[in-house]
């Protein structure tokens, strides 16, 4: 019996897909199809993928063509793959030519005439593109998420409001955008959605008013400052049928996302610990009545130190202390702050500067075995799992494309595409956050 196999994403499956497996099939007597998982697509740099791996599985075996499904998880795999079939004919399409050549130690290589003019890239491109606005004063956060949303089909940005800075103050990328205005309202009206990098004391009433315009919103966490502010804005989110979204790219890398599932499998037994630390040096030289108008450690690192925690051990904590470093002459600027929870099995820990500097790594204690993660932890592309024996000690590589701010952009068209909240970063944890953001403005924190 003569095996061939071939390999695709086959996002929206179409007449291209079926007419190309019919012809590998048409080479041999068993035919095996290798489905790339969501983790190896996005690892690859394929991240406006519509559909899940389960769907696509489906949708290939449903063909009736194929006469074996498997996934691909990683490269190298098929090298593995012809190995372990046995197969005789490796088949891909023409556009790959020459790409697939050094298979040819291992088994025949056909690279078969694809259907001209139809592709997943062009269904997906024909879409109306989501318009989105970028809202705010941090301009290289927006100048970061303009360039990246470049590589995610669907998507458009379309303008910027920034009250702070005139025209000729904005990056070349910003400044050529269709709309440019220092009125927030004008920015709503021209877009579908808005991406909000502002002082998070200003979230509510710009949150507020996209969700009352009927805009979808991507906003840097914390959504708000108070469990109050927090629990109108979701249930007006809910009511419009809108999506509101928390801003952590940390949550939306491969990396991160795989770590966290691996832990969650028990791979290092039950979680007893988890010790986040996040920091930076920006500010140490601003004057007292500069430091109150600039970010805070709370705000700006608290956020992604919390997310490990509430995603591993969950957000019913028995107790927690916030021990915080006021700068001098400010209310609410910490230029240190430690955040220590007790959980019924576990404890955590968390700590945060913007003027004091740390080790910026992630460690997550268990009972087999432990997980670290080297600094910067939350723009990582690797990490390890350790044993009590090194000789068992296991290394993970995922490739981060722009700093996790395309794979943010993916995961916000595809909440809105299907109505619901992004399920990266839970209702749950994001109430969780501004709940800890909430305890430290009402001074429930002890002072060093």
């Amino acid at each position: 019996m003569k095996k061939v196999i071939t390999y695709g994403t086959y996002d929206m499956l179409h007449y291209g897909h079926i007419r190309l497996l019919e012809r590998a099939k048409a080479l041999g007597d068993y035919l095996i199809v290798g489905v790339t998982a969501d983790g190896f697509d996005q690892a690859r740099g394929k991240i406006n993928v519509k559909q899940s791996l389960m769907e696509r599985m489906e949708a290939v075996k449903a063909t009736g063509i194929a006469d074996e499904v498997i996934v691909e998880e990683y490269e190298g795999q098929k090298i593995d793959d012809i190995l372990r079939y046995g197969v005789d004919i490796f088949a891909i399409g023409s556009d790959w030519e020459g790409y697939f050549d050094y298979l040819k130690e291992y088994c025949k290589v056909v690279y078969l005439e694809r259907t001209k003019g139809i592709s997943s890239t062009e269904l997906r491109s024909e879409e109306r593109a989501l318009r989105i606005g970028l809202a705010g004063s941090q301009l290289g956060f927006l100048e970061k998420f303009a360039k990246e949303s470049r590589f995610v089909n669907g998507v458009q940005v379309e303008g910027i409001w920034t009250p702070e800075h005139q025209k000729g103050e904005l990056p070349e990328l910003l400044a050529a955008l269709p709309v440019v205005t220092t009125d927030y309202e004008e920015l709503i009206e021209a877009v579908d959605a808005v991406f909000i990098v502002s002082k998070p004391e200003k979230h509510y009433w710009q949150i507020k008013m996209a969700l009352e315009n009927g805009k979808h919103v991507l906003c840097e966490s914390p959504l708000s400052m108070t469990m109050a502010e927090w629990d109108e804005l979701t249930a007006l989110a809910e009511e419009r049928e809108l999506v509101l979204m928390d801003a952590i790219r940390t949550a939306y890398s491969t990396a991160y996302y795989r770590m966290l599932l691996l832990v969650k499998s028990g791979r290092i037994g039950e979680v007893v610990s988890v010790d986040a630390s996040c920091s930076s040096l920006r500010n140490t030289d601003l004057r007292s009545d500069e430091l109150s108008n600039a970010w805070n450690s709370i705000c700006a690192w608290g956020p992604n130190a919390l997310l490990p925690v509430f995603q591993l051990l969950g957000t019913d904590y028995k107790d927690k202390q916030i021990i915080s470093k006021i700068e001098e002459g400010t209310d609410h600027y910490d230029s240190f702050t430690k955040i220590s929870f007790v959980y019924p099995h576990a404890v955590a820990s968390v700590k945060v500067g913007m003027g004091v500097k740390t080790e910026g790594e992630l460690v997550i204690s268990g009972t087999t075995g432990y997980v670290y993660v080297p600094a910067p932890w939350w723009k990582t592309d690797y990490f390890e799992i350790r044993r009590e024996d090194p000789a068992q000690n296991k290394r993970y590589f995922y490739q981060l494309d722009g700093e996790g701010f395309r794979y943010e952009i993916v995961s916000f068209v595809k909440a809105i595409n299907h109505g619901r909240h992004g399920n990266y970063i839970s209702s749950d944890v994001s109430r969780a956050i501004v709940n800890v953001i909430d305890d430290y403005y009402q001074g429930n924190t002890v002072l060093i």
